[in-house]
């Protein structure tokens, strides 16, 4: 972080072009502000959001920790679980949507509140992802473990698209999928409270189980909407002279360290002598979803400070040693190795967190959680 210069004048430019988005959910949101105290700080705001899917996460952890619940034959995950997963996913997207409202209200918008909110979003992907996957799980009429390896990949490129757009342009175009996201699965997990879930082993229509859907919708939702637009909003500003930067090779270096991660994930599960992601699918993917999240807020912080992205993440070297250890046959107990090496991540990301936000509070003159100022009484 040192040497990065932020201008008390930084804006926050964003386009949000979702109907849902524009004339039901802000509407709501600018509703619910208008009940929350003036002196809550907006980043108190988003932490609690945040810690609402890390809840959700824990919650269906203890319930179905090896995602098996939802097949039959098994003890299912009780209702009141799933009533609690839909109302604290449905608050954790309000208080998401209203930290920026709050943020205006009180005017106190900060590059920290910015970096803050899209540092946590990176990181809910896979506390999302793996909540969502418990309504199906990986019984005969779920999705494989492998498969949603996959489709955790496939989410976690989408968020990063939107912020390589506003790399390369200067402005954060919103995804549509995100809002239809949050609103159509708060209201999934409450109708399986209702129905059980073996309403899911139906299917929609033929032979098309209700699991296709889920997978389809998402792929089709990156490939059809997301990336094609983050493209065209990318090409459209090369066009216009107004891209941040100039080369092919410096338009693109924010994709080479999630590439990588990728790659070297990829390689641990098909190469892994004890087949890890049937082992421990819950902990892969936590120990993926958050590296990622670590790559994804040194990519934000760059695009906000107008430095150059750096081309590899710290973290890829270790997590290098940790897959050669693993192919190779060395070590014994794949997943105490496992274990570690996600401990490891989370408190590395963990820490460079906190590092981010003190040095930004202390450059601001700022709490990150109060809208006191530290130099007042």
């Amino acid at each position: 972080m040192s040497g990065l210069s932020y201008k008390h004048g930084h804006q926050y430019s964003a386009v949000d072009s979702n109907p849902l988005s524009i004339y039901v959910m802000h509407p709501f949101w600018n509703f619910v502000v208008k009940f929350l105290p003036t002196w809550l700080a907006p980043n108190l705001i988003t932490l609690t959001g945040f810690m609402f899917l890390v809840l959700n996460f824990l919650m269906l952890a203890f319930y179905d920790f090896d995602f098996t619940a939802s097949a039959a034959g098994h003890e299912h995950v009780p209702s009141w679980v799933w009533v609690a997963a839909g109302i604290f996913n449905f608050l954790a997207y309000t208080l998401d949507g209203v930290d920026g409202k709050q943020a205006r209200r009180t005017n106190s918008s900060t590059p920290l509140g910015e970096l803050f909110d899209h540092g946590l979003d990176s990181w809910a992907c896979i506390f999302f992802v793996a909540t969502v996957y418990s309504i199906f799980g990986r019984g005969e009429s779920g999705v494989g473990v492998a498969t949603l390896y996959y489709i955790l990949w496939v989410v976690l490129f989408s968020f990063i698209l939107s912020h390589w757009e506003k790399y390369n342009t200067g402005i954060l175009f919103l995804p549509w999928g995100y809002d239809i996201s949050q609103v159509t699965i708060s209201l999934v997990y409450l109708v399986t409270a209702v129905v059980g879930v073996e309403t899911w082993y139906q299917p929609v229509l033929f032979h098309f189980l209700y699991r296709d859907l889920f997978t389809f919708m998402i792929i089709a939702c990156s490939f059809t909407v997301t990336l094609p637009m983050s493209l065209y909003n990318v090409m459209k500003a090369y066009r216009s002279n107004s891209l941040k930067h100039s080369s092919f090779y410096e338009a693109f270096l924010p994709f080479l360290s999630p590439v990588l991660l990728f790659l070297l994930s990829t390689t641990w599960v098909v190469c892994s002598p004890s087949n890890i992601l049937e082992l421990q699918p819950r902990i892969f993917y936590l120990m993926v979803g958050t590296a990622f999240a670590n790559v994804t807020c040194k990519l934000i912080v760059c695009q906000m400070s107008n430095t150059r992205c750096q081309p590899l993440n710290w973290l890829l070297l270790p997590m290098l040693v940790v897959v050669l250890l693993v192919v190779s046959g060395t070590v014994v107990n794949e997943t105490l190795l496992l274990y570690v090496w996600t401990a490891a991540v989370i408190l590395a990301h963990i820490h460079y967190g906190i590092s981010v936000v003190q040095q930004l509070s202390g450059h601001f003159n700022i709490f990150a959680f109060s809208l006191k100022k530290p130099n007042s009484d």
